[in-house]
């Protein structure tokens, strides 16, 4: 479950930012206009080339590497969210453009406390955050917005697609044998887990040692030959 914590001065700090721009914006009549200024055909442009950018990385880079699509809401709710938050607050809208990048900053501060997250999917998180603020804020031609999108997107495939080197993995083992996970034995235990896992663990260390039922939980780490 993810949860997120802030600090009273944090909370405090962060509100005033905001209510600071608030102030001094007046209200007219063009509230209750049903015209929109903002919700022009580029931005629907703009919001289409970081969809497409979103689907290739995550449906094309991620999902095929990791097979999790767990955060698969996750990515596009972030990456879309901030990319229309940050549309609205620019400077047409009374919002500057340092109120922008302090919602950048928010997000930033987020700490996600769970087992499961790992640093490649904070990471990843990071990536569509960042592919949301440069096709939203970014004040070049679309061109540049493809061009930017499309480094970032490639290099990800670059690197965690193994193409460039082959990325080692880990999981999880279970192991009963607990008689192997003596040091001396260490040779016979990187041996059965080989054989059993039909992996290509490069090197594995004990996390858990439970001795009531005569189990070890290890991560083996290998390289995956399907990527």
């Amino acid at each position: 479950m993810l949860k997120l914590f802030f600090s009273s001065r944090t909370f405090f700090l962060l509100a005033l930012s905001f209510l600071i721009p608030l102030s001094s914006m007046a209200i007219t009549d063009s509230f209750f206009s049903l015209a929109s200024d903002h919700l022009s055909f580029y931005f629907f442009l703009r919001l289409l080339v970081d969809v497409i950018s979103m689907i290739i990385l995550i449906r094309f880079i991620y999902f095929p590497v990791y097979r999790k699509s767990d955060y698969f809401f996750t990515f596009f709710m972030f990456n879309v969210t901030i990319f229309i938050i940050t549309h609205l607050l620019n400077s047409e809208s009374g919002f500057s453009m340092g109120a922008a990048f302090g919602l950048f900053a928010i997000f930033s501060m987020l700490r996600y406390r769970t087992e499961d997250i790992s640093a490649r999917d904070m990471t990843y998180l990071f990536i569509v955050i960042t592919l949301g603020l440069i096709s939203s804020v970014n004040q070049g031609n679309l061109l540049e917005i493809v061009i930017i999108d499309s480094i970032i997107v490639a290099l990800a495939f670059l690197l965690d697609g193994g193409v460039l080197i082959k990325t080692e993995r880990m999981q999880l083992v279970q192991y009963e044998k607990i008689e192997l996970i003596r040091p001396e034995n260490r040779e016979l235990l990187m041996n059965d887990l080989k054989d059993r896992t039909g992996l290509n663990i490069k090197k594995i260390s004990i996390d858990k040692i439970d001795f009531l039922r005569d189990t070890a939980l290890i991560k083996v780490y290998y390289i995956d030959q399907k990527v």
